[in-house]
């Protein structure tokens, strides 16, 4: 009996043959050699059964979805995109394409932490660039209404233009905390602002996307319903020594190679957080515990993929 791809299986039935593997003569067809393996025969249930399920919580893959559809699942729950505000401050700043005075730098902390965002499942609000003033920074912050997450870049130190604490202290948020012991990145700070989770980082361009992998990241995926857990961390070992680490944890940048089984881990020399051209030839944050003493090659070590 002649059937097409697809077809149910004629009953009584233990074998399909595949066309290209018989010559056909009217009526008649004789079997030619070498025949397929196997009876190409696909039994109802293989793949999966009434009742099965998809475990939770997870991010949907393009193969979730496919899996989804074929189980004849026409709607599903999903956690809603977080809304992410994102709000560069500082009177030295001026827009990508615009001519920078000696004085001034290009703002481009924002455009790394929202392409990020994005490729965690966000939806981002780019807003103005807030000025060093009160009144600048009312303003735009009142402009993230709504937003899931609000995340300042720069404002959060000490300094006389460091406004950011004290005018969204003022405008009521509830400080989670301030200042933490990593390089880069010590100048930071999270707390709740009218609804809103609000995450200040660092003005330094390294410290600022550091502080993206190590915070914002971490914070996106719980609010997507993902399990609470710290950025993802992986184990290899130095492929060159490092010198002594200071008080605070130092996340380094680093290149990461796989060599004959090994992962090994190759910091960069320059980690100044005013390089955005290291930072974008790394493809991970070597962690340096607080008080590590001084390291050789092939000490085991742990890193964060970035």
């Amino acid at each position: 009996m002649r059937i097409f791809t697809g077809a149910p299986v004629p009953e009584g039935a233990d074998r399909v043959v595949l066309q290209e593997d018989v010559s056909r003569e009217g009526d008649r067809i004789t079997l030619t050699g070498p025949l397929e393996h196997g009876a190409n025969i696909r039994a109802a249930g293989q793949d999966f059964h009434a009742g099965d399920r998809i475990e939770v919580p997870r991010r949907l893959s393009a193969t979730d979805l496919a899996l989804i559809a074929a189980m004849n699942v026409a709607e599903l729950r999903v956690a809603r995109r977080p809304i992410v505000a994102i709000m560069a401050t500082g009177n030295e700043l001026v827009m990508p394409g615009e001519a920078p005075g000696p004085d001034q730098i290009i703002a481009s902390n924002g455009y790394a932490l929202a392409a990020m965002a994005e490729a965690e499942g966000a939806e981002v609000r780019m807003l103005p660039i807030a000025r060093d003033s009160e009144s600048s920074l009312r303003h735009t912050l009142a402009l993230a209404e709504g937003a899931d997450l609000i995340v300042t870049i720069g404002g959060a130190s000490v300094g006389d233009h460091d406004l950011v604490g004290k005018v969204t202290a003022d405008l009521g948020m509830e400080r989670s905390f301030y200042k933490i012991a990593m390089r880069p990145g010590k100048p930071l700070m999270a707390g709740r602002l009218a609804g809103s989770t609000l995450l200040g980082l660092p003005g330094n361009p390294v410290s600022s996307v550091v502080c993206g992998h190590v915070f914002m990241l971490p914070m996106l995926r719980a609010m997507q319903g993902l399990p609470a857990a710290p950025a993802p961390v992986r184990r290899g070992v130095l492929a060159a020594p490092v010198e002594a680490n200071g008080p605070r944890a130092h996340y380094m940048r680093a290149r990461v190679e796989q060599r004959d089984g090994a992962c090994l881990i190759h910091p960069f020399e320059q980690q100044d957080s005013a390089l955005l051209t290291v930072l974008a030839e790394a493809d991970a944050l070597l962690i340096r515990p607080v008080g590590d003493g001084p390291q050789p090659a092939g000490t085991a070590a742990e890193f964060i993929p970035i």
